[in-house]
């Protein structure tokens, strides 16, 4: 038997709450300076209903850089500000909110 979402209240294989919490997030994308002249690219704002690790995963697959999921941040080793707004306008999040 299939288990049910607490928040939607639909069967978890037909969940939602993901797709309702990407439309709804301020997400912002910033590039900062580190140590010995590095650069990362810090995107914040995620809901704790966003599956932050996946995307994490997703955006790392296709920048090809290394970086780490913090708390509700995720971190890419780079810049990558332009690319990342496009890949994550492509996984649902809209264009509006999204402060690049």
């Amino acid at each position: 038997m299939n288990e049910i979402c607490e928040k939607c209240g639909l069967p978890k294989d037909l969940c939602i709450c993901c797709e309702i919490a990407k439309e709804s997030q301020k997400i912002t994308i910033k590039v900062l300076n580190r140590r010995f002249g590095k650069h990362i690219t810090l995107i914040s704002g995620f809901d704790k209903d966003a599956n932050i690790k996946e995307l994490g995963k997703i955006l790392k697959k296709k920048l090809a850089c290394g970086g780490t999921t913090k708390g509700d941040e995720i971190e890419l080793q780079g810049k990558h500000k332009e690319k990342a707004k496009a890949i994550l306008m492509k996984e649902g999040f809209k264009e509006e909110l999204i402060d690049a």
